[in-house]
């Protein structure tokens, strides 16, 4: 299974996973683009579908939708884990609470469409005030092989790892974050964020001895990532 990453508005990233010859526009805003791109690879787009249902994530679905027979899957009606079939490929679709109550993961076998759950070199804000869910998503993602590639909803990683040197001023891999970032294409690994994306790094002895110093709480996973997200 493949991946194209599509960049509109400011930052928004948009994605057509696709296999031999069937795809699904997922944040699809750049729509002629990816018509463009489907229409040049002789790919048809079978579904369209979102990573959650913030405005800034659908301003494609019903242009795509008139100009194609691709059928609709609602983020909002996905509660437990589904998958999606693309040329009997299989991309798995899971619930990620905690940005929205309706954020979804696509998963293939080596990369996450991760919406605003997990960006490259952050998180996004936890709009449902569900903290613990929020926490269960990332350690759902994280926990997943750490060659597995993260592919977020938008390109913040500049602002990201300015924020990660105010935190961990000291952690050396923040600048070989920074090194491997290709604005023309926004990826990282599991690996590259447990690394350097300090608000997924509430088991690193680094960072729990940061909030030692702070004087924060720091008995068990879920305090230290709730310490962070308090703070910082």
């Amino acid at each position: 299974m493949f991946i194209q990453q599509f960049k509109y508005s400011t930052d928004n990233l948009g994605y057509l996973v696709y296999s031999a010859s069937e795809g699904v526009a997922i944040d699809a805003g750049a729509v002629e683009e990816i018509l463009a791109f489907t229409q040049k690879n002789n790919i048809h787009i079978k579904y369209i579908t979102n990573t959650h249902s913030h405005y800034d994530h659908t301003p494609g679905n019903q242009a795509l939708l008139q100009r194609t027979t691709a059928q609709f899957i609602d983020c909002r009606q996905i509660k437990s884990d589904q998958t999606i079939d693309l040329d009997h490929e299989i991309l798995e679709v899971f619930h990620t609470p905690g940005h929205t109550d309706d954020s979804v993961t696509f998963k293939a076998d080596d990369f996450l469409v991760t919406g605003d759950t997990l960006f490259n070199g952050t998180i996004g804000n936890c709009f449902t005030g569900d903290l613990n869910a929020f926490f269960q998503s990332l350690k759902r993602l994280t926990s997943l092989p750490k060659d597995t590639k993260i592919y977020g909803g938008h390109d913040y990683v500049i602002e990201s790892m300015k924020m990660a040197t105010i935190i961990e001023k000291d952690n050396p891999y923040i600048e070989e974050y920074l090194k491997k970032y290709n604005f023309g294409l926004i990826v990282s690994t599991i690996e590259d964020e447990l690394k350097a994306n300090p608000y997924v790094r509430f088991n690193a002895p680094a960072m729990i001895e940061n909030l030692q110093e702070k004087d924060l709480p720091i008995d068990t996973e879920f305090a230290r990532f709730n310490s962070i997200m308090e703070i910082y």
